[in-house]
């Protein structure tokens, strides 16, 4: 079996709410996330990622209740570690969520989670969404001191941030990949699930598929991108197939 392959439907929103951003309530508001969420499931997607900002800047807390009664494979909600966002992931009980970090200045997720740093206060949210049975991942920079404190916090899953890789080239990028790999290592020796994800595409995807033990990726605007040419379904098809 090959990597499998989580989509994030977050930019599917971000172009609703280019249009859309003070009257969602229309009845022609458009494109659903959702739709886009179940077409990607069709296409093989095993599960639907979407980022529920402080700002909400293109997911709301209605599209998450709604993916969670309609995604049939699991809803992996990617958040920050506030109390708002807190409250609502265990109101939503996805199966996953992602803890990242968040910036109202950034465009996307820039960088990983301060593990280190933040202990004492992502000790607590890891112990609310463990004992509402919501399984987490730390969104992480492949740096040893960020998995050696993922593991102390008893993170059963890591996603690598794999976007200085992705914006490298020649040399560079290797020097990246060696740091994913030998981050993955790591995990894995700690018992930690590896996932990575942030910046990966259908051309760069292949090295990425050699991390040790890895088990899923999370792709998003390099799907709906695709999505624009053939559509959700088979852009999410042709990023599996790449899998293996």
């Amino acid at each position: 079996m090959g990597v499998q392959l989580g989509v994030n439907i977050d930019h599917v929103a971000t172009v609703r709410q280019a249009r859309y951003a003070l009257n969602a309530g229309s009845i022609n508001v458009e494109p659903d996330p959702v739709e886009a969420a179940l077409a990607a499931e069709r296409g093989g997607a095993v599960g639907i990622t979407a980022h529920l900002r402080q700002d909400r800047r293109h997911i709301g807390d209605v599209d998450i209740f709604r993916l969670k009664e309609a995604v049939a494979t699991k809803l992996n909600l990617e958040m920050g570690n506030s109390p708002e966002i807190v409250d609502i992931a265990l109101k939503v009980l996805p199966t996953d969520v992602c803890l990242v970090p968040e910036s109202r200045e950034e465009v996307t997720t820039e960088g990983g989670l301060d593990c280190v740093t933040n202990h004492s206060a992502l000790e607590q949210t890891l112990k609310a969404m463990r004992d509402a049975g919501i399984r987490v991942s730390l969104f992480i920079d492949p740096v040893p001191a960020q998995i050696a404190a993922a593991a102390s916090l008893g993170a059963p899953v890591i996603e690598l941030h794999t976007g200085a890789y992705a914006e490298a080239s020649g040399s560079v990028r290797d020097a990246e990949l060696v740091r994913l790999l030998e981050a993955a290592r790591l995990a894995t020796e700690a018992g930690i699930q590896v996932n990575a994800g942030h910046g990966l595409n259908y051309t760069n995807i292949s090295p990425i598929l050699t991390l040790p033990r890895l088990v899923e990726l999370n792709i998003g605007h390099s799907i709906v991108s695709r999505a624009l040419a053939v559509g959700m379904e088979t852009a999410t098809r042709e990023m599996v197939a790449l899998l293996g």
